[in-house]
């Protein structure tokens, strides 16, 4: 009856510490960007890390989300005006179909990487909350903005802090 007693007490305590594991890391301003690995709409693998040097603006969108269309134009512009070599745009199509995000874009001249999260990998990696989301990442690989919701991201002082990660 002891051994059963003990038997069952370790499991019991496996199980709960198995239950006390750490929680997933998800994005925070200060810490490092999660990584992941896309495939854009031309078949380009994306590895966050592999843009280490750069500054990332990685936006959280959908063809269905009528802020997330909205947006579009001024994230399309600051996207021609910033150099790209020193910064990158990233658009995460999240719970979406290509075949649609390809036709928008086609129809909108988008003309930034877009990116196919439609089975949604990496949306819970950056805790999303909502449509759009958009993440500002330093050149060390650390997340420095979020922005929930739309932006008007060709605004002068938006354009005055992306350049200003730049820089540094």
């Amino acid at each position: 009856m002891k051994k059963l007693s003990f038997l069952l007490t370790a499991i019991c305590l496996l199980l709960f510490l198995a239950g006390c594991g750490p929680e997933p890391q998800v994005a925070k301003i200060g810490s490092p960007a999660p990584d992941f690995s896309l495939v854009d709409l031309n078949g380009k693998t994306w590895t966050l890390s592999d843009l280490k040097g750069q500054v990332v603006f990685v936006n959280f969108w959908a063809t269905w989300c009528p802020p997330c269309r909205e947006e579009m134009p001024s994230m399309q512009k600051v996207y021609e005006t910033l150099p790209r070599d020193k910064f990158k745009m990233l658009a995460v199509l999240n719970k979406d179909k290509p075949e649609v995000a390809r036709s928008f874009a086609a129809k909108r001249g988008i003309t930034m990487p877009i990116l196919n999260d439609q089975d949604n990998k990496v949306g819970p990696k950056y805790g999303l909350t909502g449509l759009p989301e958009t993440f500002i990442i330093d050149k060390k690989g650390v997340v420095r903005e979020k922005f929930i919701g739309p932006a008007q991201w060709d605004s002068p002082a938006v354009l005055r802090m992306l350049t200003n990660y730049i820089n540094r």
